[in-house]
């Protein structure tokens, strides 16, 4: 169960703190992770406070035509100054029948901290950020250029989709369509990923995305219920009854 809850604090990282680059060659979203409904860099956005009700569905075919369906939700909550909460409901793998649980994670980047609360248990971890990711790139040398070519076999797309209300708030589409060739990963014919992303003008957020790739299945993100007001500002601080340990080190 450690690991489990470990494993979902590593992806929840990848959300609500600013714009991200697209990475279609991880599987379904790529960096937007499960919790897309703040795309995974690590610079705070400021000003655009709001709450959400995000729900993710993934469909896989199988070789036989039987098909896999699964679907998640999340509450979503950032204030004005970045902080952002959390609320995601998982059913526990391979307990069927058994009551889903709710982790809550807490990313303060004003006070350089994450936190992941159990409610069932009312313990939180403690866990430093790592910096920013201008601070990152002031100090990493770029990368060489052959390490930026190496995937020259996949011809890239992007298509500009302009701006559409998108679930009741002005967003801008695009759309990424990834080629692989035959033979570049033992594949016999060229494989085709498309990927079809709506972020708010306002919030700096993904509202909508689809996700198509012949390997993995379809995904499709919707951020809805949106809320463009100030939270609760006690939804981003660990209650005062919870018990907190630190973990040593930074976060991922």
């Amino acid at each position: 169960m450690h690991k489990s809850l470990t494993l979902v604090l590593v992806i929840l990282f990848a959300v609500g703190l600013a714009a991200q680059r697209p990475g279609p060659e991880h599987r379904g979203f790529g960096e937007f992770g499960i919790m897309s409904a703040g795309p995974g860099g690590r610079t705070p956005v400021v000003g655009a406070p709001y709450s959400a009700l995000e729900t993710r569905q993934t469909q896989q075919t199988l070789s036989d035509g039987n098909q896999v369906t699964h679907e998640e939700q999340s509450k979503v909550y950032r204030d004005g100054v970045g902080r952002v909460r959390i609320e995601h409901t998982m059913n526990r793998p391979g307990n069927a029948g058994a009551a889903p649980q709710t982790i809550i994670t807490i990313f303060d980047p004003v006070g350089g901290y994450s936190y992941m609360l159990n409610p069932s248990k009312m313990t939180a971890v403690k866990t430093a950020l790592p910096p920013s990711r201008t601070a990152q790139a002031a100090n990493s040398p770029a990368r060489p250029m052959h390490e930026r070519s190496a995937k020259s076999n996949h011809a890239v797309q992007t298509e500009n989709l302009g701006t559409q209300a998108i679930n009741n708030v002005a967003a801008t589409g695009s759309r990424r369509t990834e080629t692989i060739a035959a033979g570049s990963i033992g594949n016999q014919q060229a494989i085709q990923t498309v990927r079809e992303t709506w972020i708010s003008t306002d919030l700096k957020v993904p509202v909508s995305i689809k996700s198509s790739d012949p390997r993995f299945g379809n995904t499709v993100m919707q951020l809805t219920n949106i809320a463009q007001t100030e939270p609760d500002p006690a939804l981003f601080v660990v209650p005062s009854n919870y018990t907190v340990t630190t973990r040593t080190g930074r976060g991922r």
